[in-house]
């Protein structure tokens, strides 16, 4: 066997080597090469992407194993910053552009620099005299209703006597 043929041979069995070892690499599973971390518990792993930082829970749902990303509240709530800062910086420039729509404006004319006089709010006003007397009427009620009135309270006068002498003799037959 000459040089050539020798160093070739190492060549390619070096390159077998390097693409077998390759291969086994890229066959083993993410968790295998320290991708993710995996922790047990009750009902399942808690998975950590080590990459990314993501976490998730897998579980054996029947058909299968499957992973559900836990949501991160961090990124919710920087989320939410983010969006108020935006609003914020809206709400900044619509102001500034009204302070200067209002400067642009022409000043009011008959305005009076002067302060109103100060007076009590809560004061009542003063009730109007009436140029002419009032003069108030109470209708009297008539002998019809009169006799209405007295009806009703004989009846329940009398009502009240008889109630009262049952009562009576209720008690004296008990005692």
């Amino acid at each position: 066997m000459t040089r050539t043929a020798a160093l070739t041979s190492t060549v390619v069995v070096l390159s077998v080597l390097i693409g077998a070892n390759a291969a086994v690499a890229e066959a083993l599973p993410d968790g295998e090469n320290g991708r993710y971390t995996l922790s047990p518990i009750a009902d399942g792993v808690i998975r950590l992407d080590t990459r990314t930082g993501t976490v998730s829970t897998c579980n054996n749902a029947g058909a299968g194993w499957a992973c559900y990303v836990v949501p991160d509240e961090r990124a919710a709530y920087d989320q939410e910053i983010g969006r108020l800062q935006a609003e914020s910086e809206k709400a900044k420039a619509e102001i500034e552009k009204l302070k200067t729509e209002l400067a642009s404006r022409a000043p009011v004319e008959g305005k009076s620099e002067e302060a109103l006089p100060k007076s009590d709010s809560l004061k009542k006003a003063e009730p109007k005299v009436a140029e002419t007397p009032r003069k108030i009427e109470i209708p009297l009620p008539s002998d019809r209703d009169m006799d209405r009135v007295m009806s009703f309270l004989e009846q329940a006068w009398r009502r009240l006597v008889e109630m009262a002498n049952r009562m009576q003799k209720d008690v004296s037959g008990k005692i």
